[in-house]
């Protein structure tokens, strides 16, 4: 099992890689926010252990991120001892929450606990979007039709948009999530990349590409998935 753990403090990072690996788990380690989601997009862990007061970007944010695309367990590990701020964190996404100074048992008992009701084999959805059929687990597109079905290939890429949207139907998925998780944090603003594989997506997707009534566009925030 792969556990991402983000925190900016080096000693809670070297002695959490330790204790986590010694128990057999794969470990990797980001020391700011936007390391913390370069390295979920590039590792898919099956659990992130978070704190929130981190450079670059906050906790929170990067809670929003992941939320975008993974619903990989989420374990805040903060200082923050308020009961506003784990009302707020568990609010973003967040699954649990564990103030700093924690004991190791009660870090890896949480961790259990998550992986437990979160197991990382969940069924991936199949989406209806009119005619069109998108099945992820068989990475297949079916276009119906009177004169027979038709098979529609998407990109690596396009796969990449179209499944973030899929899990997360009928949400609001914004602009930076989408180039966060799929470009990484440096192209987090080129929304240029985004406009073009949307425009091919609903070429491919869509009746009316023009007047799409499945991938629809939120002015100057994002992107919702209507099923």
């Amino acid at each position: 099992m792969k556990i991402l753990i983000a925190d900016d403090d080096p000693q809670i990072l070297r002695a959490l890689r330790i204790t986590l690996s010694a128990k057999g788990y794969e470990v990797f380690t980001a020391a700011d926010g936007r390391e913390a989601i370069s390295a979920a997009v590039d590792h898919g862990p099956d659990l992130v252990v978070l704190d929130l007061g981190m450079p670059q970007l906050d906790g929170l944010d990067v809670i929003h991120a992941i939320r975008g695309w993974s619903r990989a367990p989420i374990l805040v590990v903060s200082g923050r001892a308020g009961a506003d701020d784990k009302i707020e964190a568990l609010d973003a996404g967040a699954d649990d929450y564990v103030t700093k100074p924690f004991s190791v048992g009660e870090l890896l008992a949480r961790i259990r606990a998550l992986t437990r009701r979160s197991p990382h084999d969940e069924a991936a959805p199949v989406a209806k979007l009119g005619a069109v059929t998108i099945d992820l687990a068989a990475h297949s597109v079916i276009r119906e039709s009177p004169t027979g079905d038709r098979q529609i290939r998407l990109t690596p890429t396009e796969w990449q948009v179209i499944e973030i949207l899929i899990r997360n139907a009928g949400k609001l998925v914004t602009r930076q999530t989408l180039l966060t998780c799929i470009w990484g944090t440096e192209h987090a603003e080129d929304t240029g990349y985004l406009r073009l594989y949307v425009s091919q997506l609903r070429k491919k997707i869509e009746d009316d590409p023009a007047n799409p009534a499945h991938i629809l566009t939120e002015p100057g925030m994002g992107y919702r998935l209507l099923t």
